[in-house]
Formats: C-alpha cells, sequence, structure tokens
C-alpha cells in the first residue's frame, strides 16, 4: 500500500516493496504505487522458486524476469508495427496507383 505526502518539490509516495519503505517522487502517485506492486509481486515469486534469501540477489532475479518480459513485449511490438508500417506502405502504393489510372480515364 502506498501513502502519499506532499512536499515543496513534488509528491513524495511511500511504498513497500518486499517488505522495505522507500519514498518515492512522481506527479502520479498511483503509477508510481502501481509500479511498486508489480515488482513486490515478481520479488516474490522469485522468492518462491528459488531457496535464495539475499534480497539483493532476489531483487536482481526479478529485475531480469522483467528484462525479459520487456524484451519479449518490445520484439513483438516492432513485429507488429513493421507489419502494420508494410501494410500501410502496400495500400498507399495501391491508392496512388488507383489516382492515376483515375487521371488517365479522366
Amino acid at each position: 500500500m502506498a501513502e502519499i505526502a506532499t512536499s515543496s518539490s513534488g509528491n513524495s509516495v511511500r511504498v513497500e516493496i518486499f517488505d522495505q519503505t522507500y519514498s518515492l517522487r512522481g506527479t502520479d502517485a498511483e503509477y508510481i504505487e502501481k509500479l511498486a506492486e508489480y515488482v513486490d509481486a515478481k520479488i516474490r515469486a522469485v522468492a518462491e522458486q528459488t531457496t535464495t534469501v539475499d534480497s539483493l540477489r532476489l531483487a536482481v532475479l526479478a529485475a531480469l524476469n522483467i528484462a525479459d518480459e520487456y524484451h519479449l513485449l518490445k520484439r513483438r511490438y516492432d513485429t507488429i508495427a513493421a507489419e502494420y508500417s508494410r501494410r500501410a506502405t502496400d495500400l498507399s502504393g495501391a491508392l496512388d496507383e488507383a489516382l492515376r489510372e483515375e487521371r488517365r480515364a479522366g
């Protein structure tokens, strides 16, 4: 759970990640809280799957899992974006051709 406190330099959000409290600054407290909950869940998932009790090692393993998720999603996004770009180019070419034919016929 996050606790929000306003300071002169913006909002300070207190979040708990793996039983440690952190005070973070940002403009969107709800977003920061969601990020903290996500990181906490990832660390706890790693902790359940390993015998390691060192919180730094757990955090690094969770960070690697998050980085893996990010890169898989980025690769998927890049593939989809390239396909949409190719389709847009094809459609643009077909439209240009249709307009040229219309001008010749008209």
